[in-house]
């Protein structure tokens, strides 16, 4: 057991570093996945097995596709279409896949193995994590929450575009115009000059 954990340690640590050394951001996302799943064996290997399916399900799921999307607004244009078609060379998945491998390895050894204890000596369910989270550590978790939202609240202000000028024709708006006389549709060509068409 103590061997898993150091072999998925060192796949974390190796993922992590290739995360960091890599020009192109999907490379990087490809590389940061392995990683997050490497630290979900290293809890298996320690006797957590709900943190480690939350650390699959949370992030290695739904943060890296929210990362993929941040990518996909961020790249726009001709070029990065070229870009994209040279993402999808086999030689780029050589290093993801051989780590993912590894840790698929694992897994299946883990899951298959009969007895033996874990290296944390006890396996810790999810209503100790709640228990924990929710007794001593409420108000960091209450605080993670407000930090989670005001992340939201940010992104979501510098994603949103702003909206284009509408020139104005013959100095005269619609909108304006029907503010001016209130809204009303009974009222709306009350603004008109005497003779207009």
């Amino acid at each position: 057991m103590v061997v898993l954990f150091y072999i998925a340690g060192a796949v974390a640590i190796f993922a992590t570093l290739m995360m960091l050394t890599r020009l192109r951001p999907v490379h990087a996302l490809l590389y940061l996945i392995v990683s997050l799943l490497a630290v979900a064996v290293v809890f298996f290997t320690l006797g957590a097995p709900f943190v480690a399916a939350l650390e699959v399900i949370i992030y290695a799921g739904a943060i890296m596709v929210l990362f993929i999307f941040v990518v996909m607004m961020l790249n726009l244009g001709h070029r990065t279409v070229e870009q994209e078609s040279s993402w999808l060379r086999p030689g780029m998945w050589t290093g993801p896949i051989i780590l993912a491998v590894i840790l698929v390895a694992e897994v299946v050894f883990l899951v298959t193995r009969t007895g033996g204890p874990m290296i944390g000596g006890e396996v810790i369910g999810p209503k100790q994590v709640g228990i924990a989270l929710f007794g001593p550590y409420l108000l960091g978790v209450e605080l993670a929450s407000f930090l989670l939202l005001g992340a939201l609240v940010g992104a979501y202000h510098l994603g949103v575009r702003k909206p284009v000028e509408v020139e104005r024709e013959n100095g005269d708006h619609t909108d304006e115009s029907r503010v001016t006389t209130g809204g009303d549709l009974v009222r709306a060509g009350a603004d008109r000059r005497p003779g207009a068409p």
